[in-house]
């Protein structure tokens, strides 16, 4: 078949301007599959795992922010574009349920933690964490940190469980607070705090600093990570998918690997 200059330089253009339609067009839709998820920041070093392994799996990419839950939580409140929220505290997911702003029916506990004293340093000796503990005479001088007590769930369950076992009181005084856990945990593996509480996954996370004891279920809420579609999300549908994948076989194995327990969480000694 025999084409004319012209009859050539018109299907190129043809193609050329089929391509630049394609190019132009796909931009806005991987934009809008790309899935949002606001994420404790405890969650950071198994999430990123699984995140890489879902965007592997389905083509679509995760934009992941970690901070304390209540940070993210207020962000969502003014409007943050955020399509998961995963949080380590049913109070602030509690708080953003009954401003009907995550999507009703997704909300699911997918996760448990434990919380624990770690020492700056490897292979420090271990205590009874109880209400007989010198927590004080340990610290001497120094500082105990923690999440901030108020606001960021590590730092509530552990002004919980201190006040639990009538230890409060007599280290108040001696508390440094962090932005958030991690923030804590970067000060005792720095050391720059000698003893900080964090969840025992995060200790995981740091390689000089040593778990010396943990505390008992019993002296603080259960701490569990519930996990939700955001109502304003511009991607509900990958959402749902996300969702799905952080309680399946794959997942779990990330998960149990960096120390979370999966699943209904009930209180274990």
């Amino acid at each position: 078949m025999i084409r004319t200059r012209g009859g050539v330089a018109a299907m190129a253009l043809a193609g050329l301007a089929a391509v630049m339609m394609l190019t132009f067009t796909s931009r806005p839709v991987q934009a809008r599959e790309a899935v949002v998820v606001f994420a404790a920041a405890s969650l950071k070093n198994a999430l990123e795992e699984v995140t890489a392994d879902w965007s592997r799996e389905t083509g679509h990419a995760v934009h992941a922010s970690y901070a304390g839950s209540s940070k993210l939580a207020r962000q969502i409140q003014q409007g943050a574009p955020a399509d998961v929220f995963i949080s380590a505290s049913r109070d602030w997911m509690d708080a953003l349920e009954k401003g009907k702003l995550i999507h009703a029916g997704s909300r699911r506990d997918v996760l448990s933690n434990r919380l624990v004293l770690i020492a700056h340093g490897r292979d420090e000796a271990p205590v009874d964490v109880g209400p007989g503990l010198d927590l004080a005479g340990l610290l001497g001088a120094r500082r105990l940190v923690m999440a901030m007590v108020d606001a960021v769930p590590a730092g509530i369950y552990g002004k919980a469980a201190l006040t639990s076992l009538g230890l409060w009181e007599k280290v108040r005084s001696k508390i440094a607070q962090a932005e958030n856990v991690r923030a804590a945990l970067v000060l005792v593996a720095r050391g720059e705090a000698p003893y900080g509480i964090v969840y025992e996954t995060d200790a995981g996370a740091a390689d000089n600093v040593t778990v010396v004891g943990r505390f008992p279920p019993s002296s603080h809420p259960a701490i569990v990570y519930p996990a939700a579609v955001v109502a304003g999300s511009r991607n509900a549908r990958h959402a749902a998918r996300f969702l799905a994948h952080l309680q399946s076989a794959q997942a779990r194995i990330i998960f149990e690997r960096h120390g979370f327990r999966v699943g209904n969480p009930v209180l274990q000694n």
